[in-house]
């Protein structure tokens, strides 16, 4: 059997009506930037994340960035981010000038532990950048309470986390701002680059469209050094499609989930926690093996798909030799970059294949090491 890493066939063929119609909507409107629907998928979106405000805007990266600068963060100032998580949460602190400080996540979530947040902080610390990596949602209470008492923002990175709940509540919804990827890989994905920043502060909201439109508030009138990052409306069409069948999705990848956690049962492999109140949707399933580079051999000879998130840490990668910090600075990120290993997870995978990785992530190590 082989069984990808990803495959958005099934949903594309579920949904490839809807989405043809949403190509020749707009193309027949011969309107495509900031019309009528990308307008639409902001209100949809803003309701959906229970929010007041969202701006569609080029990519994820775009979106936290963006959310910095309206801020007013930059240079000299320090934004704390998680040591675990793809390099654009560090690359848009690096953009806006200012400095990303490292705080190393919990091994059993991969998400940043809140517990070391404090001794990170300086009089030069201006925000916290959680991120709900594989859509797991980070532990907010304490993070929140942490800001709060510094009078720090938080800016959450929810790139990988579309529809996840924290207590109740939707990610996104609770800090200051927040930024979406709409990636084509992720849970909720256009069909090219986008993404967005939700926010419940108007004001805020009105500054980062603005320096998305190039510093301007109205046509010609330019009141920032803006950029150009928008939705354009062609995705905004097709993310209005995909958002009205995200939460039955989501459900489908926990169903998943659910499977591997209770039915993947093996020594030699760590399977993730989830915090107590906390729905996850699941954009990847990471696990963990110290014998993870043979681990995924053995999968591949076996025809299933795998990644690994992520094999060279930010604070390792040559484009941030400059911040000082050797192999061995952050251990914890370390070890998950040498033993991560990410298997298939995706809307439209059958009963059959989950077993199949089920059955195989299970015999590893039997007579094969």
């Amino acid at each position: 059997m082989n069984i990808p890493f990803v495959s958005f066939k099934p949903m594309e063929k579920e949904l490839n009506a809807d989405l043809k119609y949403a190509f020749e909507r707009v193309f027949d409107n011969s309107f495509y930037i900031k019309g009528e629907e990308c307008a639409r998928f902001e209100k949809a979106f803003a309701d959906f994340c229970k929010v007041k405000a969202c701006i569609g805007v080029g990519n994820g990266l775009d979106a936290l960035m963006l959310s910095l600068r309206a801020l007013g963060i930059g240079e000299g100032d320090e934004v704390i981010v998680p040591s675990n998580t793809y390099i654009a949460t560090a690359l848009a602190v690096t953009y806006v000038g200012a400095k990303p400080v490292f705080v190393e996540p919990l091994l059993e979530t991969f998400n940043i532990d809140p517990s070391l947040i404090e001794t990170a902080i300086t009089n030069r610390t201006k925000a916290i950048i959680p991120v709900h990596l594989y859509g797991q949602p980070c532990d907010m209470d304490p993070i929140m309470e942490i800001a709060e008492k510094h009078g720090l923002y938080v800016i959450e990175d929810c790139a990988q986390a579309h529809g996840a709940k924290y207590k109740g509540k939707r990610v996104g919804s609770f800090g200051d701002a927040a930024g979406f990827s709409f990636y084509p890989g992720k849970n909720l994905g256009a069909l090219g680059d986008a993404g967005a920043v939700v926010t419940s502060n108007l004001e805020l909201a009105e500054k980062v469209s603005a320096f998305g439109n190039y510093g301007s508030d109205y046509k010609y009138h330019h009141i920032y050094k803006g950029n150009n990052s928008r939705l354009d409306e062609l995705q905004a069409a097709f993310l209005s499609v995909k958002l009205q069948h995200l939460d039955r999705m989501n459900e489908f990848r926990r169903h998943i989930a659910g499977r591997y956690l209770n039915e993947i049962k093996n020594d030699l492999i760590k399977l993730p926690t989830v915090i107590d109140d906390a729905v996850p949707v699941w954009h990847i399933f990471g696990l963990r093996c110290f014998v993870r580079d043979e681990l995924e051999k053995y999968l591949n000879a076996k025809g299933i798909g795998t990644n690994k998130h992520y094999p060279i840490p930010i604070h390792l990668q040559k484009c941030y030799e400059d911040l000082g910090l050797g192999a061995g600075s952050l251990p914890i990120s370390e070890e998950i970059s040498r033993t991560e290993l990410s298997i298939p997870m995706y809307y439209g995978m059958t009963d059959e294949e989950v077993s199949y990785v089920v059955d195989a992530l299970n015999d590893f190590g039997k007579n094969n090491l």
